[in-house]
């Protein structure tokens, strides 16, 4: 008896979008594609939607004009890559990005509750090798900010985990803290 091998279609960027535009994903699906692979995300609870507002309104104080926060949108990373992490914020105004999703970010923040390991595992190389210069993971369960600075191509050199009671100083605004607190229930 003689074993084939079994072998994993990646998809491309191109091939991905070409297949949501002809109707293959349904409209309450919510897919990304991470290296190739299309992931299915599981769907929204009202405590990871609160969340995201919580943290919208939070940066949304801090990045004003010459910013876009884009929330759950896609990201044109690379060929094989378009995910669509919680919050990206973005330079510019949203008419920038009429012709094509943004390729990099200033900041990705990804509310993290059941999809931990895959936001630490899976986004986290992918914003690092993209040159995101900072990712961070609220981590809702134990009420800690992640904060990952100076991206390589193997991954994040800085990790930094924060509470409630501290602040934090995105790196696109040097002379602004936001407080921890502000971005938890």
């Amino acid at each position: 008896m003689s074993v084939s091998a079994v072998s994993v279609h990646r998809w491309t960027r191109e091939e991905y979008e070409r297949l949501a535009e002809d109707g293959f994903f349904q409209p309450e699906e919510r897919v990304e594609l991470v290296e190739g692979i299309v992931y299915d995300m599981p769907p929204q609870d009202s405590f990871h939607a609160t969340e995201l507002c919580l943290v919208d309104l939070a940066i949304r104080r801090v990045f004003a004009e010459g910013w876009v926060i884009r929330i759950q949108m896609p990201l044109a990373l690379s060929a094989d890559s378009e995910p669509e992490p919680d919050v990206a914020v973005v330079a510019g105004t949203p008419r920038d990005y009429l012709a094509a999703h943004p390729t990099t970010a200033a900041l990705v923040v990804e509310v993290a509750g059941s999809s931990l390991l895959y936001d630490r595992q899976q986004k986290a190389p992918l914003y690092a090798r993209a040159g995101i210069p900072e990712y961070w993971i609220l981590h809702l369960r134990e009420e800690k900010l992640e904060v990952y600075r100076d991206p390589s191509a193997t991954g994040y050199r800085t990790r930094i985990v924060l509470g409630r009671g501290d602040t934090v100083t995105p790196l696109a605004r040097p002379g602004v803290s936001l407080r921890v607190a502000d971005l938890l229930p």
